[in-house]
């Protein structure tokens, strides 16, 4: 170990210089690589695919970042030349060359305006980049809030009524289904589901609006079949009329002891009721097709155990190949355990659904059941 000292102090009158320009050198290399690397970035943002040529924030801030590695990596290697000469000697004429260390810190200077500014691009380049990401953070999350209005995952507790219900969003950004459940006053329950066709933010719209419109009409009116009447009358005259709406109502009437119900072009809704399925079927078109088009309801006993099950037409048209899962299915599926929790059963629709499908639905599914208990 000696011997070795007695070489090195033999070599270099400065080890300690020796020392800084070896370190030097190892940071001119790292830089010299990293630069390499950012050239190679420049050259294929500016000609991507060998097309042609193109600029942009992000050929600027590459050539920003090229620039600057190649600033470090020239500085250091001057210091590598100047700090390994003058480790030669302590004479003060060997610590000249550390004087060319002024030649970067000079170009350092020159160009501090253009730094500051490359600087003031890349911040603006990541504020934009975070406004992007709350922007696509927004349309991401706006869908599901969309989807919570129309279909929401809580139902109100209505005393003597069990209440199930299951949504599924489709292939769609924004849903066209909704359900509403409320009580019109202490002896009435308004039980509603309904779908406009199409998908996107219009369809929603129409959707949101037809749902608290009904809820006007049917706050007015006892009869589901003349709030259809008036709704259509609305929609006809102030919404689009590609907005072909589907919608089916039942009125539970306690004091009375019945279920009256009406529909526009909706998918049959099912009741179980003395141990047999009725299918409930419309009574009155789609809602825009006719201003003037006539709407009936059907009233018929409400009696403790009784069900009645309603969904949109994306269940009853979930495809396996050419087979579509139809009413069929539905009415067995509900006649094979009526008696089970209401939720239980609309889930269990949903999965067999699914099931028959072997897919993702491609459509949204809605589904309500409600129970007199």
């Amino acid at each position: 170990m000696a011997d070795q000292s007695v070489v090195v102090a033999a070599l270099f009158a400065q080890p300690w210089l020796a020392a800084a320009a070896i370190s030097c050198a190892v940071a001119a290399g790292l830089w010299a690589r990293a630069a390499s690397r950012t050239i190679r970035a420049v050259r294929r943002i500016e000609s991507p695919g060998g097309g042609a040529p193109v600029t942009s924030d992000a050929t600027g801030l590459a050539r920003a970042a090229f620039d600057k590695d190649l600033h470090n990596a020239i500085l250091y290697a001057v210091l590598t030349v100047g700090l390994g000469v003058a480790s030669l000697s302590k004479s003060a004429w060997f610590e000249l060359p550390l004087l060319a260390v002024t030649v970067p810190v000079v170009v350092s200077i020159r160009f501090a305006p253009r730094f500051f500014d490359e600087g003031r691009l890349a911040e603006n380049r990541a504020l934009l980049e975070r406004r992007a990401e709350e922007v696509l953070a927004q349309e991401e999350l706006a869908p599901r809030q969309w989807a919570a209005r129309l279909a929401p995952e809580e139902l109100p507790p209505i005393d003597g009524f069990e209440l199930g219900r299951v949504y599924e969003p489709g292939t769609g950004m924004m849903a066209g289904d909704f359900y509403d459940v409320y009580a019109t006053d202490k002896s009435r329950l308004a039980v509603v589901i309904g779908d406009v066709a199409g998908h996107g933010i219009e369809p929603s719209i129409t959707a949101f609006q037809v749902k608290y419109l009904l809820r006007n009409f049917l706050s007015q009116y006892r009869d589901p079949a003349q709030a259809l009447e008036e709704l259509n009358k609305v929609l006809s005259l102030t919404g689009r009329p590609e907005d072909l709406v589907s919608v089916c109502v039942a009125v539970f009437d306690t004091e009375a002891a019945t279920i009256r119900h009406a529909s526009a072009g909706h998918p049959a809704a099912w009741l179980w009721q003395d141990s047999e399925m009725r299918a409930l079927r419309s009574t009155g078109p789609l809602l825009t097709l006719d201003p003037n088009a006539s709407y009936y309801s059907r009233e018929l006993p409400l009696t403790p155990g009784d069900l009645l099950l309603l969904y949109t037409d994306g269940l009853a048209e979930a495809r396996s190949g050419g087979q579509l899962f139809g009413e069929d299915r539905i009415a067995g599926i509900i006649r094979r355990d009526p008696g089970q929790d209401a939720t239980t059963l609309a889930k269990v629709l949903l999965e067999a659904a699914r099931d028959f499908a072997a897919a993702p639905l491609s459509d949204d599914v809605a589904i309500l059941a409600v129970r007199r208990t």
